[in-house]
């Protein structure tokens, strides 16, 4: 928690716009990089549900080692960090595809809609999918000839404003429902978020909080049992029937704070790097690295580094390109990213852009 306390105290500090703004600048960067001491303890891992929502979105977001909350200037802010889509000007639609592990699939769809001086509307959908399974027992365990299926999914609507020139908020509301079978859990869920831009270098400093609200439990007909209280009903087989009951799980919950900042801008060429330090409720704190280099605002190469600090992580070296191509009035952006995943082997995303 060191890491997100003194980020959040060198933010508000930033936006007082006092004399001491490099003091707590360099105070900001140190404390993001270096304030590591609370990742000792407790890890929390598998205590939350919903997994599929810490899945990464976004080819170049994951290239850049998911470190894009202090960027967020695409419609897949929408996930990472809904304040930035109060910036876009024109509208926006974002298509990834990733080929998740264990042969699954991951699909992420957003739009966003400047509307004048009102702000900016968003939706998205995300979601994960598998093929049909056979239903397998200890008396058929070649298969039972019933298939079943699993899957979750999430909608979101979201609304952005920019209140000044440089500060800007956002917020997500979603519904999530996972479901195995016949069995299905579902809720409501908030994403908020805040952007500002100080004006220093293209600095920007970027918070989100994502997946808060209640907790999930499975309920179906998968849980439904006949029980027999006494010896002739269940020589008659009948009885009643009982309904088991599913433990809660809470929601992967996210504090992120991260900052951006180009480094280099000389004639047609950037250089932006980027770093966010997360703070989970079911993990250890850990902080992302990335770097952006561009050529014409049309050719970029990333890399960036994941869940640094994080010592049993499998995630680590990610990189990736993109190509934007004007045509007519519209720009077409394809990227590509791809992400260590350890023991587990690798994984690779592909997104269209689509800005009009």
């Amino acid at each position: 928690m060191f890491i997100v306390l003194w980020f959040v105290n060198a933010y508000f500090g930033i936006m007082e716009q006092s004399g001491g703004y490099m003091r707590r600048m360099v105070y900001l960067t140190t404390a993001l990089m270096f304030s590591v001491t609370s990742i000792c303890g407790v890890t929390m891992v598998a205590t939350s549900g919903a997994q599929f929502l810490k899945i990464d979105v976004g080819s170049r977001a994951s290239a850049m080692g998911s470190a894009f909350v202090g960027i967020a200037d695409d419609a897949t802010a929408l996930y990472w960090n809904p304040a930035g889509t109060a910036l876009i000007k024109e509208k926006q639609l974002s298509i990834t595809h990733t080929p998740w592990l264990a042969e699954t699939r991951v699909d992420y769809v957003a739009s966003v809609f400047p509307v004048g001086d009102i702000g900016t509307i968003g939706l998205s959908v995300v979601s994960l999918t598998m093929d049909d399974m056979e239903v397998r027992t200890i008396e058929e365990p070649e298969g039972t000839g019933v298939y079943f299926g699993a899957g979750d999914y999430a909608l979101g609507l979201s609304y952005a404003r920019a209140v000044t020139d440089r500060f800007s908020f956002g917020l997500t509301g979603k519904y999530i429902q996972q479901r195995i079978w016949l069995m299905q859990a579902s809720c409501f869920a908030i994403d908020a978020g805040l952007l500002y831009r100080t004006g220093f270098h293209n600095l920007r400093l970027g918070m989100s909080i994502s997946n808060f609200g209640p907790k999930l439990m499975l309920r179906g007909d998968n849980t439904k049992i006949e029980y027999a209280l006494t010896d002739w009903q269940k020589q008659w087989n009948v009885g009643f029937i009982g309904d088991l009951r599913t433990g809660e799980f809470v929601l992967p919950l996210r504090f992120r704070v991260g900052l951006a900042m180009d480094l280099l801008q000389v004639g047609d060429t950037r250089f932006t790097v980027t770093t966010d330090a997360v703070h989970p409720n079911d993990n250890v704190e850990y902080v992302n690295l990335g770097s952006e280099l561009s050529f014409m605002e049309r050719y970029f190469l990333r890399v960036g580094y994941k869940s640094l600090f994080n010592k049993d992580s499998e995630e680590g070296l990610t990189a990736g390109a993109g190509i934007r191509q004007e045509l007519q009035n519209w720009f077409i952006d394809i990227d590509y990213a791809y992400s260590v995943f350890g023991r587990l082997g690798r994984t690779d995303r592909i997104s269209l852009g689509i800005r009009f």
